[in-house]
């Protein structure tokens, strides 16, 4: 490979070595993921080690932060000052530790939560949408929004009467609220939702943080891949959009 990197390579090499289709390299280098190729007396793009890295930090962070931001990342790993690279590459960091955190808080209040007993309730122990707004801490809109969404659906105190949350439902409301701090969307939590209210309730809800945690996890080892690649990317001397353009390289 370190021959063919002198060599420079064709698209179709640097597709393969990078893991890509053709047409996704073309892709790439159209939205300057990759910098401009240069071009052969026959016209066809010859790549280098650049290009490579480019497409292997890409490749990282796209499974790391998505591909919006590694489209971001890497432009600015041409384009920018490396304090300013490494600036995204923190930010992505510090989310998924601020998400790590909220997911271990969450596996710890939705596991005590769903395995308090409810016992004996009466009509008493019902709260209005008020009262367990502020328990929660939340706006009664979310609360409404959670009842549209089917997550969390109290009574009715009669026919188009205020709502009023059982003991049951201020659990559901408790578990759905950790379960959104932890980073869970209104889609996923109506599919783990019902499993929650069963028998096995407290084993499903351990299983969906575990794959959230599992989920954080590839995101961070993702990161960490991208990180020799881009590394070498910001390390390099010419390799801004201005420099390739002074080294007279013409665009695909």
């Amino acid at each position: 490979m370190t021959e063919s990197l002198k060599r420079g390579m064709r698209t179709s090499d640097l597709a393969r070595v990078a893991g890509y289709s053709v047409q996704q390299i073309r892709n790439l280098e159209r939205d300057e993921v990759l910098p401009p190729a240069a071009r052969s007396d026959a016209g066809y793009r010859i790549y280098d080690a650049v290009h490579l890295e480019s497409a292997l930090a890409y490749r990282a962070l796209a499974a790391g932060v998505g591909p919006v931001e590694a489209k971001v990342m890497v432009r600015a790993a041409h384009t920018r000052p490396a304090t300013e690279v490494l600036a995204l590459l923190d930010a992505a960091h510090a989310r998924l530790d601020t998400e790590r955190r909220e997911l271990a808080l969450a596996q710890h209040a939705a596991a005590a939560i769903s395995a308090e007993p409810l016992g004996d309730t009466r009509p008493s122990d019902a709260m209005s949408i008020a009262e367990l707004a502020g328990a929660l801490g939340v706006r009664a809109s979310t609360l409404r929004h959670w009842d549209a969404e089917d997550l969390v659906v109290p009574g009715r105190a009669g026919a188009g009467g205020p709502r009023r949350y059982s003991p049951t439902d201020v659990r559901d409301a408790r578990i759905v609220h950790q379960l959104r701090l932890a980073g869970y969307r209104i889609p996923d939590l109506r599919r783990v939702l019902p499993r929650l209210r069963g028998a096995r309730g407290h084993a499903e809800l351990s299983v969906a943080l575990a794959a959230r945690g599992e989920n954080i996890g590839a995101r961070a080892l993702a990161l960490l891949d991208a990180a020799a690649p881009l590394r070498s990317l910001i390390g390099r001397e010419g390799t801004t959009g201005t420099a390739v353009a002074a080294r007279g390289v013409r665009r695909a």
